[in-house]
């Protein structure tokens, strides 16, 4: 089957507060694991492409993504330990990271463990700290490059500032990207750290000269603004919500962005020319669709993407 989306990337284990007070939990996590799952949970075919340590967190990463429904075929048996991120929650529910992952498996990827993994797949998503922690994130890069030509290619930076050091030395990182990307999801908190002081419908232009047929840049509560390379620019409100916590929540937008262009035919290297010029409405759609799933990720605590009928009863449809 031809429509198979792959997801490439970190599968870590979350620490985060539990409900009692002064204590933590261990909770599946990893931006690109989380969008595989918010992919399968939206009844789309997601491939995991990651290395998953046989340790005990490990087998438990393995089973969360298999009880959703992703793909392992290609998941890579790794002997390195697993990643940790430690989350701190604020009083807004916004999450901070802190991480623990010297040597463990995610970062550790060669080319020969990626062969096949393209099979059937219409557009492979990738982001975060696989695109820029060595050994292994020149390796993921060479995939996309190498995808671009059977596949839509779909990048969120999603910078991690503790890690990824000095935002002048990533950016050159995230142009090569955007060269070969053809659906981007940004946060402006991201833009914050990539180019302070400049608006975000700057660097939505600017993004959309370098090479993306749809870039969309998330505004926290206020909803999103996107635009196409078409010259089409347009805007969707935030969607009021008691916000327990952020995790997860752009993940969710990048799951439900990916599956409602999946949902309208709108992937693949023959599709380019349809993405480059979707009309006004189709567009508002998948965004309104990608507004209620981050905004139903809010309303929960840690990475839990809504099912198609999750969003569809928020939606009304």
């Amino acid at each position: 089957m031809a429509d198979v989306i792959a997801v490439a990337g970190e599968a870590l284990v979350d620490v985060v507060p539990a409900p009692a007070e002064g204590y933590f939990e261990f909770a599946p996590g990893g931006s690109p694991a989380n969008v595989a799952v918010g992919l399968a949970r939206l009844d789309v075919p997601a491939r995991m492409l990651a290395r998953l340590g046989t340790d005990l967190l490990g087998r438990r990463l393995r089973a969360h993504l298999a009880d959703n429904g992703v793909d392992l075929s290609h998941v890579v048996e790794a002997t390195e330990a697993s990643s940790l991120a430690i989350v701190e929650v604020g009083p807004d529910g916004v999450a901070d990271y802190d991480f623990r992952i010297d040597g463990t498996a995610d970062w550790q990827w060669r080319p020969e463990e990626l062969s096949g993994v393209l099979d059937d797949v219409v557009a492979v998503h990738s982001g975060s700290l696989a695109l820029t922690q060595k050994p292994g994130a020149g390796v993921l890069r060479e995939l996309l490059a190498k995808a671009a030509a059977t596949a839509t290619i779909s990048y969120d930076p999603n910078a991690r500032p503790r890690l990824m050091g000095d935002p002048a030395a990533v950016l050159p990182g995230v142009y090569e990207l955007l060269a070969i990307a053809d659906v981007v999801k940004v946060s402006d908190e991201d833009l914050r750290w990539l180019l302070p002081g400049t608006p975000p419908g700057e660097i939505l232009d600017d993004w959309l000269t370098r090479g993306p047929a749809l870039v969309a840049v998330t505004l926290g509560g206020e909803g999103v603004l996107a635009g196409t390379s078409s010259g089409l620019r347009t805007s969707t409100p935030g969607r009021a919500v008691e916000v327990v916590d952020t995790v997860g929540a752009g993940d969710s937008f990048s799951a439900a962005l990916l599956a409602g262009l999946h949902r309208r035919d709108l992937l693949g290297p023959a599709r380019r020319a349809a993405l480059r010029e979707i009309a006004p409405l189709p567009l508002d759609e998948v965004l309104e669709e990608c507004v209620t799933a981050a905004s139903i990720t809010c309303s929960r605590r840690g990475a839990q993407p809504p099912t198609a009928t999750d969003l569809a009863e928020a939606l009304g449809r």
